[in-house]
């Protein structure tokens, strides 16, 4: 096998993983009516976007990081690969484990603009 043809193999399945939570969010926000939204379902988004959040500033923290000229092409497609995999689960961590605070403030902004506040449940 040429490669080539590995290091264009990986280069694909890079740029599909690159994009992959980007869209998974942008499909479950758009996709989704939230006037109905039980609480953890509007938690649940709300720490989806903190992820994304967080990895996003962790992945441009990475890129003040001077990186190693001794790597071949197919080498250095799967180790931005493996580091975005990496990125992306600190990522989750972090906002499961402590956060920034943002998905509260956007949870209790979303409970106020679907007027999810306002509704009382009867037990």
């Amino acid at each position: 096998m040429d490669i080539s043809n590995i290091t264009s193999m990986y280069s694909d399945v890079y740029a599909n993983a690159a994009n992959q939570s980007a869209s998974k969010l942008k499909d479950q926000m758009s996709g989704t009516d939230y006037t109905k939204a039980t609480d953890d379902e509007l938690m649940d988004a709300c720490k989806q976007f903190e992820a994304y959040f967080i990895e996003q500033m962790y992945k441009g923290m990475l890129k003040t990081i001077p990186e190693s000229e001794n790597l071949s092409g197919s080498t250095s497609t799967m180790l931005d690969y493996y580091k975005d995999q990496m990125i992306q689960s600190i990522a989750e961590q972090t906002t499961e484990q402590s956060g920034l605070g943002l998905a509260q403030m956007l949870y209790e902004q979303m409970k106020r603009n679907y007027g999810l506040d306002t509704i009382e449940t009867t037990e």
